[in-house]
């Protein structure tokens, strides 16, 4: 072992420059199929992008990729020229597939176009896979959802559920997400999910302020549900709107349903029926999912006790904030604590190009 003149050996040196180097950002590739929404397609290159560290650095690297490397017509017309082609998704940490309008036979069940299947088939054991929209056909055609949970877009799922029946398809949330592998609804919900992802990868605070980026929401109030084809509600009908705005800002207090029914000046059978009109899910679903949501942030950014935030959040005692956990999360308060606490909010992120 070589000595250096400050007393410290080249192995030491060597161990400090790989400490002081910054992890390499999360490498994900989007498969631009021929036919594809812009729209959908721009969603995780601007999401992802507004991802940055505690440093401003950067923590994705996104590449839109094509299955042979050349050039595809996007459904509005114009030419999508990819940056890569099929190897960027052998070397992908996380693959996203956003919807093609152009390959109608997978509506029936038929097999994906040789290039295609080839560069799905490349892709590395344990990659994480993404599809945004109808991108769930090209997912369920190549086998990778046969006896998963999966969603797509509402409007097709009668569709879906028949020409691909071992997929577990639930048409009325947002997103669904299956450990390796994730599916979201149509169009926009592809940002919830690329935000979900940046929440499940980073926490909270990082996701709050792609979110914030972007300007959109950190997250949705209930699911698919609320944008399925019903009645049109009369125009003086009442809306919980107001109530719901109100309940987070109490949410560390009882909030039985009766006090929010009172708080909306509606009776409690029509305030439940209203509030799952509106949000897809009912009032004890939301309230719990929000109180989840301000545990997260205090776990991230305070050092409050596990029993101080449960009381903050409106979960009650410790034991019940880790029983919510582990059910929603699969992670006690603890872990997560561990894996994205920090104490404070994260540095300014740097202002967009």
């Amino acid at each position: 072992m070589r000595e250096t003149a400050a007393g410290t050996t080249s192995d030491q040196r060597a161990s400090d420059v790989r400490a002081s180097t910054p992890p390499r950002p999360h490498r994900i590739a989007v498969l631009a199929l021929p036919g594809v929404p812009p729209f959908e397609l721009g969603i995780p290159s601007r999401v992802f992008g507004s991802a940055w560290d505690a440093q401003g650095r950067p923590l994705y690297e996104v590449t839109v990729c094509t299955a042979d490397g050349a050039p595809v017509l996007s459904d509005a017309g114009f030419t999508v020229q990819p940056a890569a082609g099929p190897e960027a998704l052998a070397a992908a940490d996380t693959v996203i597939v956003p919807p093609t309008h152009a390959m109608p036979e997978l509506g029936r069940g038929g097999p994906l176009p040789p290039e295609v299947a080839a560069a799905i088939g490349a892709i590395r054991p344990g990659t994480r896979l993404v599809s945004i929209c109808t991108g769930s056909y090209v997912l369920a055609a190549a086998g990778l959802l046969d006896g998963r949970p999966a969603t797509t877009h509402w409007n097709l799922a009668p569709e879906f559920r028949r020409v691909y029946p071992m997929v577990k398809v639930d048409e009325e949330v947002l997103f669904v997400d299956d450990g390796d592998v994730l599916t979201s609804a149509g169009v926009a919900a592809g940002v919830d999910l690329c935000l979900h992802m940046i929440r499940r990868d980073h926490g909270a605070s990082v996701a709050n302020r792609a979110a914030r980026m972007c300007v959109v929401p950190p997250w949705r109030d209930g699911g698919q549900a609320q944008f399925i084809e019903r009645p049109v509600p009369e125009p003086t009908s009442a809306s919980t709107t107001a109530t719901r705005a109100w309940a987070l800002e109490h949410l560390a207090e009882p909030l039985t349903l009766a006090r929010l029914a009172e708080h909306a000046r509606m009776s409690l059978r029509s305030f439940t029926r209203r509030f799952r009109d509106e949000v897809g899910a009912t009032p004890g679903q939301w309230l719990t999912a929000q109180r989840l949501e301000l545990a997260k942030q205090l776990l991230e950014t305070t050092d409050l006790p596990i029993d101080l935030v449960a009381h903050r959040a409106g979960l009650g005692s410790g034991n019940s904030l880790r029983a919510h956990m582990r059910t929603a999360f699969g992670v006690s308060p603890a872990a997560y604590r561990r894996t994205f606490g920090t104490g404070t909010d994260p540095a300014p992120a740097p202002a967009p190009a």
